[in-house]
């Protein structure tokens, strides 16, 4: 797809066909974009979990309380590596949130490309959810992305709401 086509008939998918499994080579497609994704000084501070199967899937899901994620067959969750990101000297900003929403940011992307539904979750129970996983005290849950196909019969919202670039933009 044409990068201005793709990111313009992206949006967050909520509606997952329950029945249809994503084939895992088309997970390796999208996960490979995230794989490639820049980060500060190439240090790839980021470990993605996919979940897939079902006991441990059921546990994820209800880290967050919105129906609509009981359908996805499978669940992305971004895990940062705060040890391993960059480090600015100046005032000791850690680059590992930053470096995490950009490769999900592309795993999104490239799921659309592969028309696969996704959606950006960030208000999960990170209690919950760290429950369910158990990281180690080094890694931080950013984020979780439900992947699937969307159900039969789902229609892309065709308008997005966003400001206008006049809003946000200031050149000097």
């Amino acid at each position: 797809m044409e990068f201005t086509e793709l990111i313009n008939a992206r949006e967050s998918v909520r509606n997952y066909d329950p029945v249809r499994p994503v084939p895992k080579e088309i997970i390796a497609r999208i996960l490979n974009a995230g794989r490639i994704a820049p980060s500060a000084k190439n240090l790839q501070p980021w470990k993605f979990i996919v979940i897939s199967s079902s006991p441990l899937l059921e546990k994820v899901k209800e880290c967050y309380r919105r129906d609509w994620i009981k359908d996805a067959p499978h669940i992305l969750v971004a895990i940062g590596l705060k040890e391993q990101a960059w480090i600015r000297a100046y005032d000791g900003y850690n680059s590992v949130e930053t470096d995490v929403t950009i490769a999900m940011t592309y795993i999104i992307l490239a799921a659309e490309n592969e028309g696969v539904g996704a959606c950006w979750i960030a208000a999960f129970n990170p209690s919950c959810l760290s429950e369910v996983l158990k990281p180690d005290d080094k890694q931080v849950i950013y984020g979780m992305i439900p992947l699937g196909y969307p159900k039969p019969g789902y229609k892309k919202t065709l308008i997005k709401k966003r400001k206008s670039l006049e809003e946000i933009v200031e050149f000097l």
